[in-house]
């Protein structure tokens, strides 16, 4: 009986595993080392790690052994590290901060192994055991997706539904060159939540010219920008605008360069109707 439970188990383990790769597009497979001690540290762990369709964490209480798997094009070990690490989880690779550590309840604080000690541009202490130098952390290669965001909105003011389609083609392509591993680590949390919709919303504004349907996505277009923007740094302010009417009277909201109200859910119609509800420097 012991081993028909036994079989039934590690089948059951070998279809989820599977399950999980199919539900991964480019999916990569790798084991590593995760400090931890109890079914909470698991729930953590594996809750932290994982990102719906592009990163799977299973991990191994009895082992500390994580497998990590994961889609190559969208993410990558060292940013799933980085994040387990924030979570106050060493790793093979990664000290986690020790006021992250500290935070764990007692039964999850595991004994801890010597690593040496890294800073990174924003002075947060993110460990490493490897001699190997860390990734320069880059957030200005955003700066592209955010210039055809601005220019998607004026032509939207202008009602020009055929250069929206063509700056949001260009934005795809932004988007799609973001080397995610070079972002900065509270940029990349934000980013790794929006990305499939910035994904999306692109595409439809790229794959048409009625600015009817354009607006209804800039909608959601505008809100991951605004959660971007809000963590990546920008030499000058960006306006964050409201119109009351827009969305069937429920309001809607844009960001923009300039204080002055110029409406991309109206254009000409009501161009002035809104005002600004945050600066953000």
């Amino acid at each position: 009986m012991n081993l028909i439970s036994k079989t039934l188990i590690a089948i059951t383990v070998l279809l989820s595993f599977n399950l999980c790769k199919a539900q991964i597009k480019n999916a990569t497979t790798e084991k590593v080392k995760i400090y931890g001690n109890c079914g909470m540290c698991e729930t953590a762990i594996e809750k932290v790690g994982s990102i719906n369709k592009i990163a799977k964490v299973d991990w191994d209480k009895d082992t500390s052994m994580a497998t990590l798997t994961y889609d190559e094009k969208q993410t990558s070990q060292e940013a799933i590290l980085k994040r387990i690490a924030l979570a106050g989880y060493d790793s093979e690779k990664f000290l986690a901060p020790n006021e992250a550590y500290s935070k764990l309840p007692g039964c999850c604080q595991y004994e801890r192994q010597a690593k040496i000690p890294v800073k990174t541009e924003e002075n947060k202490m993110v460990m490493e055991n490897t001699p190997s130098m860390p990734v320069q952390q880059d957030s200005n290669q955003l700066q592209s997706i955010f210039d055809n965001y601005f220019a998607i909105k004026d032509a939207l003011v202008k009602t020009d539904g055929s250069t929206a389609s063509e700056k949001a083609k260009e934005m795809l392509s932004a988007i799609n060159n973001v080397k995610m591993e070079k972002l900065e680590m509270d940029v990349h949390m934000v980013w790794m939540k929006v990305v499939a919709n910035l994904k999306e919303d692109a595409e439809h504004i790229s794959d048409t010219k009625d600015a009817g349907h354009q607006r209804d996505h800039f909608m959601t277009l505008s809100k991951s920008i605004y959660d971007l923007i809000k963590v990546a740094k920008q030499e000058t302010p960006t306006f964050y605008q409201f119109c009351p009417m827009a969305n069937d009277g429920k309001g809607a909201n844009w960001l923009s360069k300039e204080n002055s109200i110029k409406n991309p859910y109206y254009g000409s119609q009501m161009l002035t109707c809104g005002k600004t509800v945050e600066t953000i420097k």
